[in-house]
């Protein structure tokens, strides 16, 4: 991140703003169960307030010194943090109960590594389990507030499909001053009945 970019996340005023605003909006219809896994949480804003919806949640957070800076911040909670990459989740699949992503899908370089992580937290959730998260939409402003950093903004319509294409389900998109979204995997074969044959024709 660029020193601005950096400061901005690390700020009351940012964290304030997602936890007023952007994280309810995302969360408002989700179940996110009692485990959780936050890819890209940054300083740790948005762990803060989703920490105290689950029993458990896990922070996978790529770069060192964030990491390292967040796992001295909820020391002795119930976050626990991970260094590593969304894109190679060292977890086993069906581990958590949903996954979160906040202002992060636009730090990650190609399209095809976005795909990757998407991939990813889509193969480590429970069946039926919710990915829920936001980011900003594309602009000249935003661009510019990028100089020096990745910036690879995504666009929603542009989002359904990929998450339709990767196997996700019940897909909700949410365009207002940010992108918001959440989606599922898709349930197990026996709680969708195909495994039922009272269910059958």
């Amino acid at each position: 991140m660029n020193t601005d970019h950096a400061e901005l996340c690390a700020s009351p005023e940012w964290a304030a703003h997602l936890h007023d605003e952007v994280l309810p909006l995302a969360v408002a219809r989700a179940d996110l169960g009692n485990e959780l896994l936050e890819v890209g949480p940054g300083p740790g804003a948005a762990t803060e307030w989703l920490r105290t919806k689950v029993d458990r949640l896990v922070a996978v957070e790529i770069e060192a010194e964030a990491a390292s800076l967040l796992a001295e911040r909820f020391a002795g909670t119930n976050v626990e943090v991970r260094r590593g990459s969304g894109t190679a989740l060292e977890f086993a699949d069906d581990s958590f109960d949903s996954a979160a992503s906040f202002t992060m899908l636009h730090h990650v370089p190609t399209a095809a590594l976005q795909n990757l992580l998407l991939a990813e937290i889509l193969r480590v959730l429970r069946p039926g389990g919710v990915l829920v998260g936001a980011d900003s939409l594309p602009s000249q402003s935003l661009h510019a507030f990028h100089e020096g950093d990745v910036y690879n903004p995504v666009e929603p319509a542009a989002l359904l499909v990929r998450l339709q294409t990767l196997g996700y389900v019940d897909i909700t998109l949410g365009v207002g001053r940010r992108l918001t979204f959440s989606a599922h995997k898709p349930p197990a074969q026996a709680e969708q009945g195909s495994s039922n044959p009272s269910a059958r024709p």
